[in-house]
């Protein structure tokens, strides 16, 4: 069954030399872009959707996310904004509530997070576990989170638990052994927070060594709560991505320019810390390449939308609306290593967004305004 989208008044693609088109229309088959082109030339298909003047976008790839666990945690949030710094060490409590739910709990809030994600555009999310810290609870989350993804990360060193905090090695060898063993049937990641209150720069490299022996490709949190070797760490590994990148020397940003490494950024989490925002300026004057990702989870940043993110890099981190819709797609397909997703080229999946609007741009012009009129997805 071919689908014709029709009477598209801006179409992006993310194409090298021309991503952006006037008064297009593309032709779906399979599940794959099969044409792109002018309105007036477009062929015949077995469906005619018609945009009516509309922006059409590729689908919102989010590259970042924590989204089976249990519980709330508004009430931190709500400390946060009276003046408490924010600090690590609340996953701990997350990871308490998550152990207690069962699998349909676990499952049922990660499907509800998911359809509020695809409501707002997303067609890929990768999801992290993370909240479990034993190795039943880190297998059960991981599968889980591939019910709803492909993209499933290996998170078992989100932090240290509380029955590990006098023998942090011994959590590390569980995490590169027992734990890792039982997880990574269920993984194609594998991703540690090496900062203040997690693992340092030679826990980070075992455990992701470790990983990537047995074929997990590597992801790292870095650099969120202060400086440290977590960048060059992770592109001396040849890791995907690092994630965060709030606080950069010169030496990270030099690093990260000459490598693949992907810079994601998580503009959720410094909203709800208040943190300073990554200089993302900084990054792409550099030559780096940068991702926008939610980085959902019930502590640092709740949000399920990307474009709530992609308005505060705009408003906020100096990123051109261009800029912004480029990371929040194509840059996170990078940051998953995917050439079939983040734009509308021929030969790539069908995700796409129908706006309602005329430009992307009004999606940092209109801030928390529902813009998405029409999710459409190859699967």
């Amino acid at each position: 069954m071919s689908t014709l989208v029709a009477n598209i008044g801006l179409l992006v693609t993310n194409e090298e030399g021309r991503s952006e088109r006037e008064n297009a229309a593309l032709v779906i088959d399979d599940g794959r872009i099969a044409w792109v082109g002018d309105a007036a030339s477009a062929p015949d298909a077995d469906e005619r959707i018609d945009a009516d003047g509309r922006c059409v976008i590729p689908g919102f790839v989010d590259s970042h996310s924590h989204i089976v666990f249990a519980g709330d945690r508004s009430d931190e949030f709500e400390a946060r904004m009276i003046g408490q710094k924010y600090a690590a060490g609340g996953i701990r409590r997350t990871v308490g509530l998550t152990r207690q739910a069962t699998d349909a709990e676990l499952a049922a809030n990660t499907a509800r997070l998911v359809a509020e994600m695809r409501a707002q555009g997303t067609t890929t999310v990768e999801i992290k576990s993370g909240y479990g810290l034993t190795t039943v609870d880190e297998a059960r989350s991981l599968a889980v989170a591939k019910a709803f993804t492909t993209e499933t990360t290996y998170l078992g060193a989100h932090v240290v638990p509380a029955e590990f905090a006098d023998d942090p090695a011994g959590y590390v060898g569980l995490v590169t052994g027992e734990m890792l063993d039982a997880c990574a049937r269920h993984a194609k990641w594998i991703d540690v927070f090496c900062d203040d209150g997690a693992f340092d720069v030679d826990q980070a490299r075992a455990i992701l060594e470790a990983g990537m022996a047995v074929g997990l490709g590597a992801r790292m949190h870095g650099a969120q709560l202060g400086p440290s070797g977590a960048v060059c760490l992770a592109v001396e590994l040849g890791a995907a991505s690092v994630d965060h990148c709030t606080f950069l020397t010169d030496a990270d940003v030099d690093a990260l320019a000459g490598s693949d490494t992907v810079a994601t950024l998580l503009p959720g989490v410094e909203f709800s810390t208040r943190q300073p925002y990554p200089d993302a300026r900084r990054l792409i004057d550099a030559g780096v390449t940068v991702a926008l990702a939610c980085d959902c989870n019930p502590g640092s940043s709740f949000t399920s939308s990307m474009p709530f993110c992609i308005a505060v890099a705009v408003r906020d981190m100096r990123f051109s609306p261009s800029e912004a819709l480029w990371a929040a797609t194509a840059g996170g397909a990078a940051a998953l290593r995917r050439t079939d997703i983040g734009g509308l080229a021929v030969g790539q999946r069908a995700d796409l967004v129908i706006l309602d609007a005329p430009s992307y741009v009004h999606l940092a012009y209109r801030p928390g305004v529902p813009l998405v009129k029409r999710v459409l997805t190859a699967s």
